[in-house]
């Protein structure tokens, strides 16, 4: 501890530091944040923390609501957003108990780390390695509205299709042809390498940025594998990262997984491995694809309760308007080698054992990351517990294009929900694995599903400009 005041106390005085920020995780995976002054900040900060009101962060906590937060001083950077010199910090909620506090066990970096304590007293690992791919669309400009004489949203990106007529210069990226498109028709390069930058200044080692399929304006940030913890900020920030560098280049970030109709949506791919002592956990020479029995069984969890993970991985209603045919999204519950089709796909170029894993492309960044990323583990620890094998379950592998297969052998393959209402329905049905050790408390979810049913309610009621072109003339 004192090590780490020290550490960040210098902080401070090397960069003239005036303000520390305190950046906490609604139960939407939405940043608050309290500032105090910089001389405000001590030993005592990191001990006694800083005090808030728990249920205004959508947590139905059982105890009573003022909590504390404790800054993590190893998260410790500073924010290249504020004009004011400022230092960031996130950390960990506490119950205010006596003789001392104890974590909320509602708060989402809790779950998440409560979830890889459970994976090490399981003996199966003591690390989880993941890579979450982050995809997303930069618009120049973007409104919408709801209210009683009007109901619709305007994007627009100066360099996609539909503006051949208007723009006048040619740089025009024809429809879904942007993939790793160069410039001049890569107009956000210099956004993309500065956030990127920012990103690693910040501790977040990044492998690559690139245009991604959707002419309008969609791109890909991948971070290097990291410990699922340290991820789960990473994520964090590298969502506030976009959000901001694209509003100094005058531009709207969206991770909305389907913004553009016709066009390709944005998801979040999950890479994965276990490590124990030092040693993947998920390499076999001898097994498929170079996979342990181990990595199978996890990959079996997945796939068992991958009804239910979607309402944790894809917890808005537009999420499911992503995970249709024909767009390289996954839509049939299975795993195989280098096929984009199947919700579970294991990179070939993956070929080191320590870098042998999979990844599930179902989740999106509309997620909690601390609970996407705990329920994954969670459901994989459950496959590996249960000995569950997808080959002799039927999941595959499918080592060809699912969306090619004739009509009546798809109807023989189990999908993924295609409603959030579908998946809430799975996850009251199949939660036990969450709530297995104490990781995923059963009020959390039950407060989780009661707040996503009610906003699938309130969508329900609205019209879609779309039904004015079906049935307004009816």
């Amino acid at each position: 501890m004192q090590n780490s005041v020290e550490r960040v106390l210098s902080l401070i005085k090397e960069k003239d530091i005036k303000m520390v920020d305190f950046k906490m995780v609604d139960i939407n995976g939405q940043f608050r944040h309290v500032t105090i002054p910089a001389e405000n900040f001590s030993e005592e900060t990191l001990k006694s923390g800083i005090g808030f009101d728990a249920s205004n962060y959508g947590y139905a906590v059982v105890e009573k609501s003022d909590m504390v937060f404790i800054p993590d001083p190893d998260t410790a950077v500073v924010d290249p957003f504020c004009s004011i010199p400022t230092l960031s910090m996130t950390g960990n909620a506490m119950i205010i108990d006596t003789p001392e506090n104890r974590p909320l066990p509602q708060y989402p970096r809790n779950i998440v780390r409560a979830a890889i304590q459970h994976m090490k007293d399981s003996g199966v690992a003591d690390t989880m390695l993941i890579l979450p791919e982050f995809e997303f669309y930069l618009f120049d400009d973007v409104t919408w509205g709801v209210d009683g004489s009007y109901v619709g949203a305007s994007v627009d990106a100066k360099q996609s299709y539909w503006n051949s007529t208007v723009e006048g210069k040619g740089v025009i990226v024809p429809k879904q042809k942007n993939y790793h498109i160069a410039k001049p028709f890569d107009v956000s390069y210099e956004c993309r390498s500065e956030m990127c930058m920012l990103m690693k200044e910040m501790g977040i080692e990044i492998n690559y940025h690139h245009p991604e399929v959707a002419a309008s304006g969609q791109f890909e940030i991948e971070p290097q594998l990291g410990e699922v913890v340290h991820m789960a900020d990473a994520t964090m920030m590298i969502k506030y990262i976009i959000h901001n560098t694209a509003l100094k280049y005058g531009k709207s970030a969206t991770f909305m997984p389907k913004p553009i109709y016709g066009e390709a949506g944005s998801g979040m791919h999950v890479h994965m491995l276990l490590m124990k002592d030092g040693q993947p956990v998920f390499s076999d020479d001898n097994g498929y694809a170079h996979l342990s029995k181990t990595a199978h069984y996890f990959m079996g969890g997945l796939l068992k309760h991958i009804g239910s993970l979607c309402a944790l991985t894809n917890p808005s209603t537009n999420s499911f308007k992503r995970l249709v045919p024909g767009f390289e999204a996954p839509v049939t519950v299975g795993y195989a080698t280098s096929n984009r089709s199947a919700v579970i796909r294991i990179p070939a170029y993956a070929k080191s054992p320590d870098k042998r894993r999979f990844e599930l492309r179902n989740p999106d960044a509309t997620c909690n990351p601390y609970f996407c990323y705990a329920a994954i583990l969670m459901a994989g620890l459950d496959g590996v517990k249960n000995q569950i094998d997808p080959h002799a379950e039927g999941w595959g592998p499918y080592d060809f294009n699912l969306f090619h297969l004739p009509e009546e052998e798809k109807a023989k393959l189990k999908g993924l929900p295609t409603s959030l209402d579908a998946a809430l329905d799975a996850l009251e049905a199949d939660h036990d694995y969450l709530t297995a050790g104490g990781v995923f408390p059963e009020e959390l979810l039950k407060n989780f599903i009661k707040n996503k049913r009610a906003e699938c309610s309130e969508l329900s009621k609205i019209p879609h400009p779309a039904e004015f072109d079906k049935y307004y003339n009816l």
